[in-house]
């Protein structure tokens, strides 16, 4: 069996969507596989180390255009493809019909978060619909997007679930994160962390509001903000006009093999991220949740989408009102005070991500949903 892999989300390229392709595709046998994507910067060096080939569009975003057709069936016929997999079915699921028509007996399209938003509004509910339609399988990550998605989906295509995992033999309680306190001057006391893009649905703000209740209570802790966005500005600006910026450390973005240490530097993670626009900006399932408890933090978790699936509640953390800077807080602050059931939590999530979502896990059931 050769899978054709159609994605626009690749590395180089950073993101959740991007990192969880390239890691279905890791465990994968590199002679079952070829991929076509969009070009990102430093493509040319990524694709030379991969044990399977890559072919680039020239174009930073892969639309399901005439000439994406073309070069996907192109690659079908060359290479032998008997399945695709979409490493989102949205938009480019649209090129299922080509590909069957090439010889692909078996499409599989994964969804994400986004769609839940796509089947809630008419006209691109109707783009599902034509998506839904042209695949023998459509992917879920969480229940809470299973939710969304099958009442408008599941009387046109096959639903399962397939959800991100986590590398556990990098995230791991072993990560060291002595050298990121050094870095970034965050001295012997206990430490926040919180590990994602700056947007407002991570709810960054919410932390930084909730942040001198906790210093109330914990002098000497910091909260280290770890990651860029388009909301860094005004939250540099929020800790300057509340004079916190000796207790709160933005690093900036971060390179993926460097996120462990930085995991590591925390005593706590937490990250309340919230729904937002009406439900169309939501978590579909939170993997830093499972990142954080796969290096044995407890975690603390906002109520949006399927984070709550991310998280054993008062197992292995906790799940708050993310937009009460005094629920967050309050959360955080009990962990502080009681670092021995602080540790438990850590402990407890860190078992529960090796058993339910390690990489090996996933890997399995991919292989499964590809086989058919």
């Amino acid at each position: 069996m050769r899978t054709l892999v159609v994605t626009n989300d690749f590395p180089p390229r950073q993101g959740g969507i991007q990192t969880f392709v390239a890691a279905l595709l890791e465990r994968r046998p590199p002679g079952s596989l070829v991929v076509l994507a969009s070009r990102s910067p430093g493509w040319e060096a990524y694709d030379a180390a991969l044990p399977y080939p890559v072919v680039r569009r020239p174009t930073s975003m892969l639309l399901p255009t005439r000439a994406t057709a073309r070069d996907a069936v192109s690659l079908v016929r060359e290479h032998g493809c008997d399945t695709a997999f979409f490493g989102a079915a949205a938009p480019l699921g649209l090129l299922a019909p080509a590909l069957r028509a090439a010889g692909v007996r078996r499409l599989v399209g994964a969804t994400h978060g986004h769609e839940t938003g796509w089947v809630a509004l008419p006209g691109s509910r109707q783009l599902m619909h034509r998506i839904a339609g042209g695949l023998d399988l459509l992917t879920y990550i969480s229940e809470y997007t299973h939710t969304r998605l099958a009442p408008a989906l599941a009387d046109r295509v096959a639903m399962a679930q397939l959800s991100p995992g986590v590398d556990v033999d990098a995230f791991t309680p072993d990560a060291d994160g002595a050298a990121v306190r050094r870095r970034h001057g965050l001295g012997e006391g206990p430490v926040v962390v919180c590990v994602s893009r700056l947007v407002a649905r991570k709810g960054q703000d919410v932390l930084v509001e909730a942040w001198p209740r906790v210093l109330a209570r914990h002098p000497g802790a910091r909260l280290l903000l770890v990651g860029g966005g388009p909301l860094e500005a005004a939250l540099r600006k929020t800790i300057a006009d509340r004079g916190l910026g000796g207790s709160v450390v933005l690093t900036g973005p971060v390179a993926a093999p460097e996120l462990p240490a930085h995991y590591a530097a925390g005593d706590v993670f937490a990250m309340p991220c919230r729904t937002r626009r009406g439900g169309l900006d939501v978590e579909g399932l939170g993997m830093v949740f499972l990142e954080a408890a796969a290096c044995g933090l407890p975690v603390v978790a906002g109520t949006s989408g399927g984070a709550p699936e991310a998280v054993q509640d008062g197992v292995t953390g906790h799940v708050v009102e993310p937009r009460s800077p005094e629920a967050v807080a309050t959360a955080i602050t009990a962990l502080l005070d009681d670092p021995a059931k602080a540790r438990a939590m850590g402990a407890a999530g860190r078992a529960w991500v090796e058993q339910r979502w390690s990489w090996t896990t996933i890997a399995a059931t991919f292989a499964a949903l590809l086989e058919g």
